[in-house]
């Protein structure tokens, strides 16, 4: 299973995307908040820009914006192995899903804890990932909604009726117990807190594989 650390907790970034460069994560993910969309803590991309500095690692990035043509096309331009935006922004999806795949880039494409999963169905086939949020979008360090495990649950065997090849990943509150309930439906886990804010950030994302 792959493992995309997140850092939206961290008060400052460089040192520890310098740590997670070091370990085998999979993914540096990237939360992107500007409150047009959801409100919480806002890192300004001229900051996120700075990553590739620092870290090799491909970014896993989640988009929570109302302003997508813009912020598409600034992320496209860094190393993205993903970008992902909410499903709720209601209008224009298959147009942004296309935008992303045209700079090469795979597209997720995210639901929160209480969207019906079944809404992603016209889009199954044009998306690469399906971003579960275990949380309420927005802030880090949030206790894992216990009914995400039987919604994961349910994707999987949605997704398998449907014969589409399609990523499952969970966002939230994620760590070693959380981590066990989820494992077998899911494709990959970010976890932020529970990485970064321990002493050594490659043992916690073993104990998460």
């Amino acid at each position: 299973m792959k493992v995309s650390a997140s850092f939206l907790s961290c008060s400052k970034i460089i040192p520890v995307v310098s740590k997670l460069s070091a370990t085998d994560v999979d993914y540096i993910h990237v939360d992107f908040i500007d409150g047009s969309f959801v409100k919480g803590k806002k890192i300004p991309f001229r900051k996120i820009k700075q990553i590739g500095k620092y870290s090799r690692k491909r970014l896993d990035v989640h988009l929570m914006t109302k302003r997508l043509k813009k912020y598409i096309k600034k992320f496209s331009q860094l190393d993205c192995e993903y970008i992902t935006f909410h499903l709720e922004i209601g209008k224009n999806i298959e147009k942004y899903i296309e935008l992303i795949h045209s700079y090469g880039i795979k597209c997720g494409l995210a639901i929160n804890p209480d969207t019906d999963f079944k809404e992603l169905e016209p889009y199954l086939n044009m998306i690469d990932m399906v971003l579960v949020m275990s949380v309420e979008p927005g802030y880090g360090g949030q206790e894992f909604i216990k009914e995400t495990v039987k919604k994961v649950k349910s994707l999987r065997e949605y997704i398998g009726k449907k014969e589409v090849s399609v990523m499952i990943s969970v966002d939230g509150g994620i760590n070693e117990e959380t981590v066990k309930k989820v494992k077998p439906y899911v494709d990959m886990v970010v976890s932020g807190s529970y990485i970064t804010k321990s002493d050594d950030f490659q043992e916690q994302i073993h104990s998460l594989r």
